[in-house]
């Protein structure tokens, strides 16, 4: 999706121009999905069909249909402002660690989005254990630029990085796996940083090509700082 966003982003239009927010089209789509037949088309129908499945699925899930008005008319100027940003953009493939001492500089800012603490066994094939935990804190700690690590709030985070020039902030946020059977459900989260969030927030908008700028105003407006080193 990204490589068709960032090189053919007009052809990805073209082919999202005409497409209908359809259960029968949506469910058509999972099933080429889920029996791994997205390959067979090129990649710019790949594109365009996955684009669909998150666009008008619940919660992103990619299986279960939102039934939600949307306009993709209305997601195109995103795509355009993505394509023009992922023009200068690198994508790397290391250990965290070895590239954030590669990048850090002054001017650096890296925002860490590790596996949540007592979860890691949950994505496969990614190698991250509870040591992982330390070593990322230890390796945030020693660099030059900023950095902001999102978390669950638990005790064993919240004591790994109490630490002088340290700030710990609590928020929560609707848990989209839980909405199925629980609406509403919230789920707490922690943000840590080495700078005051609250001065720089406002003032830098992540460019995305699917969340609303409401949502991000209103985590910042519900952040409560439980910790802040000196």
């Amino acid at each position: 999706l990204y490589r068709c966003v960032r090189d053919k982003p007009n052809k990805l239009k073209y082919k999202l121009q005409y497409v209908l927010n359809s259960r029968e089209d949506f469910n058509w789509i999972v099933s080429l999905h889920k029996r791994g037949l997205f390959p067979k088309f090129c990649d710019i129908d790949r594109a365009a069909k996955f684009y669909q499945l998150i666009r008008y699925s619940y919660a992103a899930s990619l299986d279960s249909f939102a039934c939600q008005p949307h306009s993709m008319w209305s997601d195109f100027p995103q795509i355009d402002m993505a394509a023009r940003r992922l023009q200068k953009v690198v994508i790397e493939n290391r250990d965290f660690e070895k590239l954030i001492r590669q990048y850090d500089r002054p001017v650096s800012f890296f925002y860490c989005d590790p596996p949540y603490f007592a979860t890691e066994n949950y994505y496969k094939d990614v190698g991250f254990t509870k040591a992982d935990h330390i070593r990322l804190r230890d390796t945030l700690l020693q660099i030059s630029g900023k950095f902001l690590v999102s978390y669950n709030d638990c005790p064993e985070i919240r004591d790994l990085y109490s630490r002088d020039g340290i700030m710990i902030e609590s928020t929560t946020r609707l848990s989209n796996i839980a909405q199925r059977y629980d609406a509403g459900k919230q789920y707490p989260e922690l943000f840590i940083s080495n700078y005051d969030t609250y001065e720089e927030g406002w003032n830098a908008k992540q460019l995305t090509l699917f969340d609303d700028d409401s949502i991000s105003e209103k985590i910042l407006k519900e952040r409560k700082i439980v910790w802040k080193g000196n």
